[in-house]
């Protein structure tokens, strides 16, 4: 990252309490372009709660939230959307009775500002572009099933097309291979990995499987307890014995606060 390349990411010194427990106390760290960095830790260590943070579902007690340069703490979730922030979660989000591409184009039309209204009789509106992203994630073949029928992998693909419709500069994945299979898992991640770097797009996200965080991340950031314990490659994160100590070695899985 040049002096004239602001980070896409830059959390300054977050901090967020709930009833005198500190959720987050004190994090800072950056995601830069076409980068992947998984945030990890123990149950309760602050994870989701950052990630709220990030996106404007909660406002944070101290510290400041930075995309592109630019301050976005505190803005509306969907302000923070439109700037360029997307987001998948653990629960995939689809209109089951709606095809795959009519999902995506929704996307697409809801990012355009045009009326979902008029969807039903201009059901050809954006097409190509959701054939597009559809082709991206994998998911032409599939195009006009249900997503209700969908198997859960390709569901997440689905969800993945959605979150590019808005064409993000940085996204944010909750636990985005929750549920599915081991082989799944580092398949929709290399599949994200490879369209981040193609599109410059900075990917944070959270993730409970250790192999695929040391498989796809760039830089991994471990939470404990509200703090950020330790920043850096996977071996170097592997390697720290705090890191070991509290999570790695403990058998804990991701989730809570």
């Amino acid at each position: 990252m040049s002096a004239s390349m602001p980070a896409v990411l830059e959390a300054r010194d977050l901090a967020r309490s709930f009833g005198g427990v500190k959720a987050v106390d004190g994090v800072s760290f950056t995601v830069d372009a076409g980068q992947l960095v998984a945030l990890i830790g123990p149950n309760g260590a602050g994870k989701t709660t950052c990630f709220n943070m990030l996106n404007g579902q909660l406002k944070p007690d101290r510290g400041e939230v930075m995309l592109l340069g630019r301050p976005i703490t505190g803005l509306e979730p969907r302000r923070i959307w439109r700037l360029g922030v997307g987001r998948t979660f653990q629960i995939t989000a689809t209109f089951a009775s709606m095809t795959v591409r009519e999902n995506v184009q929704m996307a697409l039309i809801s990012h355009a500002g045009e009326s979902w209204r008029l969807f039903g009789c201009a059901a050809d509106r954006r097409g190509a572009a959701a054939d597009a992203l559809l082709a991206q994630v994998g998911m032409t073949s599939q195009a006009e099933r249900a997503c209700g029928v969908l198997a859960y992998g390709d569901l997440k693909r689905v969800e993945l097309a959605i979150a590019l419709a808005n064409a993000p500069k940085l996204l944010l994945m909750d636990e985005p291979t929750a549920g599915m299979a081991p082989q799944e898992r580092i398949a929709l991640m290399a599949l994200t990995a490879r369209i981040a770097k193609e599109r410059g797009i900075a990917v944070l996200f959270t993730e409970h499987d250790m192999d695929v965080v040391f498989a796809h991340a760039d830089r991994v950031l471990v939470l404990d307890r509200g703090r950020l314990i330790a920043a850096g490659t996977s071996a170097e994160v592997r390697a720290n014995p705090e890191v070991r100590a509290v999570y790695l070695g403990s058998g804990a899985t991701s989730g809570g606060h």
